[in-house]
């Protein structure tokens, strides 16, 4: 049986913190899915569709990896795709208290579902997107935190941007 990783999140925009985890989990598993959500308690810049076609675009060379739209619950999610595993990066001790409470919740939802962190590589353990977006907002150079597809869509997205 090949095992199936899901790595969620609202990526909005995608970074390279979060394409670092993504090849890494690529490495460790047979497929994963990048499952891009819509956050209900954050106002995102971005579409879900142009997360997706920026995380597809952003992960093209890594052939085991796919890119899609979901929403509900994450391990039903899992569930429905037969996922084995969630993945889930980790930049400080402040994200494990977050993640540990929704693995703990996940858990309980669904036992059968694993759920594995990668910290970050440490170049990355600041980056955000929320503060790739207030950079990109002032027309600052981000384009050693995202990829040359999300840099051209923030200065998209901020072209008319007056303070």
């Amino acid at each position: 049986m090949s095992r199936l990783a899901i790595c969620p999140g609202s990526f909005d925009p995608v970074t390279f913190g979060h394409l670092d985890i993504i090849q890494r989990s690529a490495k460790v598993f047979d497929n994963v899915i990048v499952a891009v959500f819509n956050n209900q308690s954050k106002s995102p810049l971005f579409t879900v569709d142009e997360r997706v076609a920026m995380l597809q675009e952003a992960t093209k060379h890594i052939n085991n990896v796919s890119v899609d739209a979901c929403s509900g619950l994450l391990v039903e999610y899992a569930k429905k795709k037969e996922a084995q595993a969630i993945v889930r990066g980790l930049r400080a001790v402040s994200d494990f208290e977050y993640e540990m409470q929704i693995t703990s919740m996940n858990r309980k939802l669904n036992e059968e579902i694993e759920t594995f962190f990668i910290m970050t590589n440490n170049q990355y353990s600041f980056l955000s997107s929320s503060m790739v977006k207030e950079v990109a907002k002032y027309q600052a150079d981000v384009s050693d935190l995202v990829p040359t597809v999300v840099q051209k869509a923030l200065i998209d997205k901020f072209n008319n941007y007056i303070d």
